[in-house]
């Protein structure tokens, strides 16, 4: 094999982020692409010289052509399945083709894809279709192809598995479709990123397609029954209905799991297809290794979610891209369309003392104050397809650029100093919600003296400065914004306040209401 890097696409995606410390661990130098460098950054293993970042849209030709050269061979992790794209059908397609102009142009050897188990027959799915268009597409190419086919992959935060552990854990009783007797051979994760793995230097994989399956061929009902004991709940009593639908058991997806609309159809039509190794395990005649049992995967998985030692989640894949002017660190960058409301507070005690209760929000700890008027935005949110805040976060207390946080993404977190968020409920504009910190000498701080003021004047505090900034689109977004003003002051101010007292540190000045938010922030 070419001693050239290793190119991995959707680095920052379920499967990528877990592959990329594999690949390292294997000797081997890594390029890893993305749309945004501050969530590749925030990945540990970007702390090597073996590892290259590139910010690249798969779907802009010439920048994936000059991200691709110099590397010896791809791994093509990109799916378009999430809710930046109208049709994710396109956007794969356009996607697998830029790759083949980019490899065949920059002369790269292999490619290696990681696609969906079954057939492009008319009875299945648009999903599982797809899969098998993009990896007709990449054959097409002078690389060397190497595509494996996967089914349902059984780890810590992947689709799959998060679907099946929120339908069992909150579902006693489920009303299903006749689907849940198709047949499937899931595979764990471990099994997945060892094929991956070692693929990359076998010469017989090298322009072949090959089935990665588990040991076993079971039923979805069989899962639900696997799950439950697995993780000491009563047996749940599925009941099968001719009338249930895919849109329908989509929409109960919807609203039992964090998994999305925009996913969770795509996943619920495929319930139908029956997906099983169909080559005869031909890769493991090449590749030999255990491989876990649906039991085994799913024991490994629920142990790393009680450790909260999830590597990554399918929540990290995808995301809008940070509009501009959320990136900017200036208030007035944006002209007067802008709506702002800004609330400072000045504790006594350290920046990085003040930002532990404020990495912990949202999921399991909630918004501080008010939860249930946060909660009721949320179920707004649901019932026009959004997020909610079921989906929850990746992790109790780490955060990081690019992680899902209820229905905001992370764009920028730097500990100590700022936490950026980006709304990504549905909305008629852009929002965000900002955290500031800064060490500041009590007397000069930049505006009128606020209740409680108790600090001497040469004495050093905190500050914690809280704006949220909407964009407003048409009249529909300046009813929205004028809707929700009002309750900005009582939220925000109590927010700043249980931050104050989980951290523990006393209130010197504030909460107040900063008018001219452009002063605090020269």
């Amino acid at each position: 094999m070419s001693q050239r890097p290793v190119l991995v696409t959707g680095a920052t995606g379920y499967i990528g982020g877990r592959l990329v410390p594999r690949l390292l661990r294997a000797g081997k130098r890594v390029r890893v692409i993305g749309r945004s460098r501050e969530k590749l950054a925030a990945r540990a293993w970007t702390q090597t010289e073996a590892v290259e970042l590139v910010v690249c849209d798969a779907l802009n030709r010439e920048a994936l052509r000059a991200a691709v050269r110099g590397c010896g061979a791809v791994y093509y992790l990109i799916h378009s399945m999430d809710p930046a794209h109208v049709d994710f059908v396109d956007a794969d397609r356009l996607a697998a083709r830029n790759m083949i102009y980019a490899t065949a142009t920059e002369k790269v050897e292999r490619i290696i894809y990681l696609g969906g188990l079954g057939t492009a027959d008319e009875g299945w799915s648009r999903h599982l279709r797809s899969r098998a268009e993009v990896e007709k597409i990449l054959r097409t190419g002078p690389a060397a192809l190497t595509a494996l086919r996967a089914g349902i992959v059984l780890g810590s935060g992947s689709a799959s598995f998060e679907m099946l552990r929120y339908l069992v854990e909150r579902l006693p009783v489920m009303l299903t479709s006749r689907r849940i007797f198709t047949r499937t051979q899931p595979i764990a994760i471990r099994n997945v990123l060892h094929y991956l793995v070692r693929v990359l230097e076998e010469p017989a994989t090298h322009g072949r397609s090959f089935d990665i399956g588990g040991p076993e061929v079971v039923t979805y009902r069989r899962l639900i029954d696997i799950y439950a004991d697995v993780a000491r709940l009563r047996r749940r009593w599925v009941i099968p209905l001719r009338a249930m639908t895919p849109e329908i058991a989509a929409q109960i997806i919807q609203w039992v799991t964090p998994i999305p609309p925009t996913l969770a159809k795509p996943l619920s039509q495929g319930l139908g297809n029956e997906v099983v190794v169909r080559d005869g395990g031909a890769i493991r005649q090449i590749i030999p290794q255990r491989l876990f049992s649906c039991r085994e995967a799913i024991e490994l998985a629920l142990a790393r979610v009680e450790e909260h030692a999830i590597e990554t989640s399918w929540m990290d894949a995808g995301g809008q891209r940070p509009p501009e002017w959320t990136r900017r660190h200036d208030a007035p960058y944006a002209g007067g369309d802008i709506r702002e409301t800004c609330h400072r507070v000045l504790l006594r005690g350290t920046p990085e003392q003040v930002w532990e209760p404020i990495q912990r929000l949202g999921g399991e700890e909630g918004w501080y104050y008010a939860d249930w008027l946060w909660k009721t935005r949320g179920l707004m949110d649901q019932l026009v397809g959004g997020y909610g805040v079921r989906r929850g976060r990746r992790h109790p207390t780490e955060i990081r650029p690019g992680d899902a946080l209820d229905w905001w993404r992370v764009v920028d977190a730097e500990p100590g100093r700022r936490l950026l968020l980006l709304a990504e409920m549905k909305l008629p504009g852009e929002a965000i919600l900002e955290f500031r910190l800064r060490r500041v000498p009590a007397s000069g701080a930049d505006t009128a003296p606020g209740p409680g003021r108790n600090a001497e004047p040469h004495e050093m505090v905190t500050e914690l400065v809280q704006i949220a900034r909407f964009l407003p689109r048409g009249l529909s977004g300046l009813a929205y914004w004028y809707s929700v003003y009002p309750f900005h002051a009582m939220i925000f101010s109590g927010m700043l306040r249980e931050i104050a007292r989980r951290a523990g540190a006393a209130i010197v000045s504030g909460p107040e209401a900063i008018t001219e938010p452009s002063r605090l922030l020269r």
